[in-house]
């Protein structure tokens, strides 16, 4: 009788602890968007749990039990379970955005440093642009049966860019992207100031002006050399030409308006 009076007084208060505890749905509120996989632990009962979308979650708790909110982007936080916590509906649990300021940046440039020296490039390695890249795919196409593709004997593209006619197109399409690219290589290269003050182009008249000389052949060799001065001479001569073709493009419009 004694010895069953002893488990008594040793079990009792931990069911009636047992009896306690509850399920609680909680929130965790921040300023942060990252408010999903939030670990939430019960250290007293040593119960885990994360969040589910938008910092929902429930855990099994009990009255005086310690719970900790942990996550990468945001301050740990431990909050002492109350009585009155399982009378609402939802506990809400505030966490702070975890900021970690620099009190410096410094950004060098470091031009030995780049793709081929750190091995992610081969050396000597040709770069392509979106327009040569469709170009390259084309025009990689050998002649094999059609029922060889699914077993990478033939190219689907190089098939497809065959029968279409679609390689003589991409190859129109590289050279449309290179005088695009021509084009505002020259208007960062020299400035829209530097055509209306010093080759005398209307400033209405500098984007036309831009696609007339991208077709001029001395003009596209020089800039290729990176030789300034034989650039600025050519564009020199052909301000001179163009301004010429709109004065007798601006004539013909009065005669016929006449």
């Amino acid at each position: 009788m004694a010895k069953r009076l002893l488990l008594f007084l040793v079990f009792y208060p931990l069911i009636v602890l047992s009896q306690n505890d509850s399920i609680v749905n909680g929130k965790v509120v921040s300023e942060s968007s990252l408010l999903e996989g939030i670990h939430v632990i019960n250290l007293s009962k040593r119960i885990p749990t994360t969040t589910e979308s938008r910092g929902y979650f429930k855990i099994k708790v009990g009255i005086s039990d310690t719970l900790q909110f942990s996550a990468v982007n945001l301050k740990a936080t431990r909050y002492i379970v109350k009585e009155t916590d399982f009378k609402s509906d939802l506990l809400l649990i505030k966490m702070e955005s975890l900021i970690t300021e620099l009190e410096e940046l410094a950004i060098i440039d470091y031009k030995n440093i780049n793709a081929v020296s750190l091995g992610i490039v081969p050396a000597n390695q040709k770069s392509y642009t979106p327009a040569e890249r469709k170009l390259a795919a084309a025009e990689d196409f050998k002649w094999y049966s059609p029922l060889l593709i699914p077993f990478g004997g033939m190219s689907v593209d190089g098939l497809i860019n065959s029968i279409t006619g679609r390689k003589a197109m991409l190859k129109k399409e590289v050279l449309v992207e290179r005088k695009e690219m021509l084009q505002a290589k020259t208007s960062d290269y020299f400035g829209r100031k530097y055509f209306v003050e010093t080759l005398k182009i209307p400033y209405e008249y500098v984007d036309g002006f831009l696609f007339y000389i991208v077709d001029n052949d001395k003009y596209v060799d020089a800039m290729k050399n990176k030789n300034k001065i034989m650039a600025n001479f050519v564009l020199s001569e052909l301000a001179v030409e163009y301004l010429q073709l709109k004065e007798l493009e601006l004539s013909k419009k009065v005669s016929n308006e006449k």
